[in-house]
C-alpha cells in the first residue's frame, strides 16, 4: 500500500548482497513501525558487525590463503595437506558467508531493524537435514516455503518426496549460478 515502504524494503542495503533473505511481511512491518533505535540496538549491532569483520578478515581470509596455496599446485601436496585444505575450504566458505550475514544483521540492528539469523553452527549438525536447517536459514526456508511445499512436500508419498527434494536442490544449485558445477552441487545435495 505504501510505495515508500516498498522502496525501502527493496533497497534495504544490509541484506541485499548476501542475506539474510528477509521476508517482506517481516521487514516491511518493521520499516512501517518506525520504532526508535535504542543504545542497546547500536551496541549490539556494532558488536555483530565487528564480529563479522573479524570472521571475514582474520579467519576466512587466512584460511583462504592456505587453501589457495595448496590448490595452486595440488600435485606437489601430500594427501594429508589436500584433505586439510578441503576442510579448511569448507570452513572458509562458512566463515565468509556467515560473516557477511553477521555484518548485515548488525547494520540492520544499528538502524533498529531486526533481521533473522542466517547461520546456527551448521557444521555441528548431526545429519544433512539438520545441516540445511542451520545453513543459510533464510534461503533454506525460502526453498521450503516457495518450492518444496507447493510441489507437495512429503505429503504425496516417499517417491514424490524424493523427486521434490531433487527438484528443489537442483533449483537451489541453479540459483547460485548457471554453471555445471552449481547444478552438480544441487543434485549432489539432493542425493544426500
Amino acid at each position: 500500500r505504501s510505495f515508500t515502504t516498498m522502496a525501502l524494503y527493496v533497497a534495504f542495503f544490509p541484506q541485499l548482497v548476501a542475506g539474510p533473505i528477509e521476508r517482506a511481511t517481516s521487514l516491511m512491518a518493521q520499516l512501517q513501525e518506525k520504532r526508535p533505535r535504542s543504545a542497546d540496538d547500536v551496541l549490539a549491532g556494532t558488536s555483530r558487525v565487528l564480529w563479522g569483520l573479524m570472521k571475514k578478515i582474520v579467519f576466512a581470509d587466512w584460511l583462504g590463503l592456505f587453501v589457495s596455496q595448496v590448490y595452486a599446485d595440488p600435485s606437489q601436496m601430500s594427501g594429508g595437506e589436500l584433505l586439510l585444505a578441503t576442510y579448511a575450504f569448507a570452513f572458509q566458505i562458512y566463515l565468509d558467508f556467515s560473516a557477511y550475514s553477521d555484518i548485515a544483521i548488525g547494520l540492520g540492528r544499528i538502524m533498529g531493524i531486526r533481521l533473522m539469523e542466517n547461520f546456527r553452527w551448521p557444521y555441528l549438525a548431526r545429519n544433512l537435514s539438520e545441516f540445511w536447517r542451520r545453513w543459510h536459514i533464510s534461503f533454506s526456508t525460502w526453498l521450503r516455503d516457495y518450492l518444496y511445499i507447493p510441489l507437495g512436500g512429503s505429503r504425496r508419498g516417499p517417491r514424490r518426496t524424493v523427486i521434490n527434494v531433487f527438484i528443489v536442490m537442483f533449483l537451489g544449485g541453479l540459483w547460485h549460478g548457471a554453471a555445471n558445477t552449481y547444478i552438480f552441487w544441487g543434485l549432489w545435495i539432493g542425493l544426500g
